[in-house]
């Protein structure tokens, strides 16, 4: 807790700051708080709050709304465009703190909505765009001391920055760094090219270690980039305390996964999801991203260690304790995007303490997180190889036997739509065009094979988002989508350094008459009881295209889908399971996006939405002030019609 106290403080050189009426300090109730990113250091995204029930959640009001601060910068200076509003708030000790797409950081009331301090590290003064998604933010992060009364707000800024802030004020600490700031840019071992790596994820707090990851643009031309090291820093003075390497360096172990000396020179293997942590332990776990190329890697032959996998970390040393490799050698843009959730079950018996992580082709591996042994047995299964000129092929991938996929893996016509003789007829048409395919085949080059559709695609399965768990019942919820991408390489000539590459983030698939081309449910919701390794129930999540003109007279029943960018970010609480999105029985697709849903944790019944003023772009999280539960979930932004703001609703 924050305690009363002289807290020492800088306004620095580095950005301004806004300070108005600090309320007094209050009594915080921890079990109303939200600590991290995904409500604890586990990354449960789950509360113990119950005052919104299955009975009073479509009663939900709009009781407060803040306009991101951004807007006013990009009002003042046309070439700046933030990005979507993606951030989750944190609530400790009766403050709410976010991050806004600039990366500005922003104190405000929890009843009221009002700013209490602003701080703008100008970021945009000395970055023209960050690299891959551009002025996009996820969140912050909190540190406390339990031996003084120092409180800290930590950001890792899209410009390489470290910054560490006083709770209360907002003000930079002259102690960590250099007046509140480290350079992030002077510690990964290579000269980087500033313009490909950026931070927009909230770093991970372990005891008194701040852990950083990063990310790193994923179109490349050269062979040479960015590794994606992780770093851990004193959370009292900013000193680095180690660096992990995510590509094995010189001698350390797993070097020799990448053949001819590529190590020294390949890039990305980054963590850009946010990072789960076990307090007692001292661990963090290390949702590891692709190397470079995405679906090219005849730069790099081998297994590519730890590029793909979860690898746990003690914090305090930086040394490995147990990994995995989820995918050897990838070439499907199969990384890691969120981090794993931590949850004590039981299994045959047995108490484990486990992780449980999701992944984008729609694979949940489940480990006892202190060792790293799979609660059930993980097969090596023989796979596809292909023919793409100086490709190297992995001849096996893992697949846990337990739990099932959540969600498409390949696709065969049996696959494909069949709710007219039309649609079907057309649809076997348009696959025909492309090469219908097994999870794990390789992509053709370009003029030597049709494209390869991929199923999850890019962005299917889970993503950012992530998943929740709830520790009551050892139930693991996904929002997922089904979304096929055509692939294909393409040969980057001289003096480009790369081999080959793909359309950005591969080529959409149509289907029949606008429609998707494989069967429903596009978007789902699969709660996986993982004391048993057995999927609960499955829900479809949104409408989806039930009213189209194809489909309307058929009555059709939910078809899980909606407008949004990606599955939607859950929260689940004491009484229910609520996500981002799916609302049903709307007019369109794009009225359904514009909502939270609401699921019975026990059987998946909907249970309906509440409207929101636009479709909500950061995960929902919620809290206690004042006796009164609130949800708070970012909307808008991006350059669209909706101003990014943080909505909140409470009960009447």
């Amino acid at each position: 807790m924050i305690r009363h106290g002289r807290w020492r403080w800088s306004l620095g050189l580095a950005g301004w700051l806004v300070v108005v009426a600090v309320p007094a300090l209050a009594q915080s109730d921890v079990v109303g708080e939200w600590r991290h990113y995904g409500a604890d250091g586990a990354n449960t995204k789950y509360s113990p709050l119950d005052q919104i029930t299955v009975t009073n959640f479509s009663d939900l009001q709009i009781a407060w709304r803040w306009t991101s601060v951004s807007t006013e910068v990009a009002e003042a200076r046309d070439e700046i465009t933030p990005g979507l509003f993606k951030a989750t708030p944190l609530m400790v000790d009766g403050l709410l703190y976010v991050s806004t797409p600039l990366g500005q950081v922003a104190a405000l009331d929890p009843g009221t909505g009002k700013a209490v301090w602003i701080y703008d590290p100008r970021s945009y003064d000395r970055l023209e765009r960050p690299a891959n998604i551009g002025w996009q933010h996820r969140g912050v992060s909190y540190w406390e001391d339990d031996t003084s009364d120092d409180a800290r707000i930590v950001i890792a800024t899209h410009d390489l920055r470290l910054i560490a802030l006083n709770a209360r004020t907002g003000a930079l600490y002259p102690t960590f760094g250099e007046n509140g700031i480290v350079d992030l840019s002077q510690s990964l071992g290579r000269e980087i090219d500033r313009s490909r790596i950026t931070h927009s994820t909230p770093v991970a707090v372990v005891r008194d270690t701040l852990v950083v990851g990063s990310t790193l643009t994923d179109q490349t031309t050269t062979r040479e980039a960015p590794p994606g090291h992780v770093r851990g820093f004193d959370a009292r003075t900013g000193a680095m305390k180690w660096i992990f390497h995510t590509i094995p360096q010189g001698d350390d172990f797993g070097v020799d996964s990448w053949q001819n000396g590529s190590w020294g020179y390949s890039g990305h293997t980054n963590v850009w999801g946010n990072m789960p942590v076990d307090e007692e332990l001292g661990y963090v776990y290390l949702p590891v991203s692709t190397p470079t190329n995405d679906w090219y890697g005849g730069m790099r032959h081998g297994d590519n260690l730890f590029a793909e996998s979860i690898v746990a970390v003690d914090a305090e040393t930086g040394q490995r304790v147990w990994h995995f490799q989820a995918v050897h050698h990838g070439l499907w843009d199969y990384d890691f995007p969120t981090g794993g959730n931590l949850i004590d079950i039981t299994v045959d018996g047995r108490d484990i303490k486990a992780i449980a992580q999701t992944s984008k082709q729609a694979f949940t591996y489940v480990f006892d997180r202190v060792t790293g042994q799979p609660v059930w047995p993980i097969e090596e299964r023989p796979v596809p190889a292909g023919d793409a000129p100086g490709e190297w092929y992995s001849p096996t991938q893992p697949f846990p036997t337990r739990p099932a996929a959540f969600d498409l893996q390949g696709i065969t016509v049996d696959d494909l739509i069949d709710f007219t003789p039309g649609l079907r007829a057309e649809a076997i048409r348009i696959a025909e065009r492309g090469q219908l395919s097994p999870m794990f085949t390789p992509p053709n080059v370009r003029g030597q094979g049709r494209p390869m559709i991929q199923a999850p695609g890019t962005g299917g399965g889970v993503n950012w988002p992530g998943s929740a768990v709830d520790p009551e019942s050892g139930r693991l919820f996904v929002p997922s989508q089904t979304r096929l991408r055509a692939v294909e390489l393409i040969e980057y000539a001289p003096p480009a350094t790369v081999g080959y590459f793909t359309e950005t983030w591969a080529v959409p698939v149509p289907g029949p008459q606008g429609l998707p081309l494989v069967k429903p449910p596009y978007k789902r919701v699969t709660a996986i009881d993982l004391n048993t390794g057995d999927h609960a129930w499955m829900s479809p999540h949104g409408d989806g295209p039930r009213t189209h003109p194809a489909l309307k007279d058929l009555h059709l029943p939910a078809l899980g889908g909606h407008s949004g960018g990606n599955a939607g970010g859950p929260l689940v609480t004491k009484t229910l399971l609520i996500v981002n999105s799916g609302g049903r029985y709307v007019a369109d697709q794009a009225e359904g996006a514009r909502t939270l849903a609401a699921y019975h944790k026990g059987n998946g019944d909907y249970l309906g939405s509440v409207a929101l003023p636009a479709v909500p772009t950061g995960n929902p999280m919620t809290y206690l002030h004042d006796g009164r539960q609130y949800i708070v979930v970012a909307v808008g932004g991006g350059g669209g019609a909706a101003a990014p703001e943080l909505i909140a609703l409470a009960l009447p």
